[in-house]
């Protein structure tokens, strides 16, 4: 069905061109089409933290409505000045015309369904929707299934080369190809089971200690049934040790380990940590029931609404290839919190069984809740007196779209 949806607007396209418009004028909206899309990847998640802020009822639409209009806003500003600028057509001559005008069209709508493919992701559909491109039981992020001709993935890595140097709306660089690496991935693998889990959460929901929040696992760690852990050829098993914060689950207390990745760059890159391009490892499994390390498909549900610990401990397993370093660890949509560089066997903690206490931990701490010295109370917003919906970033998501949307 999405092909033929392709075809039909590639083709819609082609005619258009060839019956109304000129060579020119079609390589002119191509453009247009091209800087619109850098202004809707560059600039949606900014515009959707203030929509979320004055319509929090449009929370899980946010994003893809703010991308559209974008998208939609930009494209339309271009094609008016255009239209100032160039009031007589351009004629280039029958032949270049006649074979000009529809090949631009179908380049013109090869990049229009890759923006609405993109968009359409971002939206909170069913996985199957605009196309299934992971296995419903048991999704695989390295073998990803593509639309035709996978519009969706040309769109998004051309944004993604522009960025590598460091692209960024406001401060420091930030890399859309590490922020964001395999977008079109993880927005498809964040909405899998979505009738089971929410995309995002309305406050900040998990954090990495900086002291041995990272390490690789020792040889000692068993899976479930008591066998050494054997990965992928070229990677390492490093465990990250997430702290889940449970005032993020009022309202829904389930997430897919889909929803979970770890963002890794090439070991001696050199530049701001978060520029250049990033690849995302996305968990094994994490550590069971008597320091076992239980392997889980991405499909997984993780349930908490029985566990009466706050903040739940998670460690989560990932095979890094040998290559790679971690630097990021996002959750959902929402939440990307920087990780520390690996410790060292000597350093490394112990493993925990889900859900339970560190050992490091006193036994006050575990018997209930203690307040986090490190962590940012919930961003929240006012105007005129007025409260406003918590944001549900943390800092570095709020590096991402600046502080800017914090105070009005």
């Amino acid at each position: 069905m999405v092909s033929l949806a392709m075809l039909a607007i590639m083709a819609g396209c082609a005619v258009g061109l060839y019956l109304k418009g000129t060579l020119a004028q079609a390589v002119l909206m191509i453009i247009n089409a091209l800087i619109a899309g850098v202004a809707a990847f560059g600039f949606f998640e900014l515009a959707s933290h203030y929509l979320i802020q004055y319509s929090p009822g449009m929370a899980p639409w946010a994003p893809m409505t703010s991308f559209l209009l974008l998208l939609v806003l930009v494209f339309a500003l271009l094609q008016a000045v255009e239209m100032q600028i160039c009031k007589e057509k351009i004629d280039l001559g029958p032949m270049p015309e006649r074979i000009g005008r529809p090949l631009a069209g179908v380049v013109l709508g090869y990049l229009v369904t890759g923006y609405l493919l993109v968009a359409a992701a971002m939206a909170p559909l069913p996985s199957q929707y605009p196309y299934p491109r992971f296995d419903e039981r048991n999704p695989n992020p390295s073998s990803p299934k593509s639309a035709l001709l996978s519009p969706d993935g040309l769109v998004t890595g051309l944004f993604a080369t522009l960025s590598k140097g460091g692209f960024s709306p406001l401060g420091e660089p930030k890399s859309f190809a590490l922020l964001h690496a395999g977008f079109v991935d993880h927005l498809h693998l964040n909405r899998h089971k979505v009738k089971e889990v929410p995309l995002m959460t309305n406050t900040p929901a998990l954090d990495v200690p900086r002291q041995g929040g990272v390490w690789f696992a020792s040889g000692g760690l068993r899976d479930a049934e008591g066998k050494p852990l054997s990965g992928p050829f070229g990677t390492s098993l490093v465990l990250v040790r997430v702290n889940l914060k449970k005032g993020a689950w009022k309202e829904a207390p389930k997430f897919t380990l889909s929803q979970l990745r770890l963002v890794c760059r090439l070991k001696g890159s050199a530049g701001p940590p978060l520029s250049g391009a990033g690849q995302a490892v996305y968990p094994a499994g994490y550590v069971g029931a008597g320091g076992r390390f239980e392997q889980k498909s991405l499909g997984e549900v993780i349930d908490l609404s029985k566990v009466q610990r706050d903040p739940v401990t998670m460690d989560v397993g990932f095979y890094v290839p040998t290559t790679l370093t971690p630097v990021l660890l996002e959750f959902q949509r929402n939440n990307v919190v920087q990780v520390p560089t690996p410790a060292s066997a000597e350093e490394a903690p112990q493993p925990v069984s889900f859900g339970s206490a560190p050992r490091s931990e006193s036994p006050e701490a575990a018997a209930g809740p203690e307040e986090d010295p490190s962590a940012q109370p919930a961003p929240s917003s006012s105007r005129k007196g007025r409260k406003g919906p918590k944001s549900g970033l943390s800092d570095v998501s709020r590096s991402v779209v600046g502080d800017q949307g914090e105070e009005n």
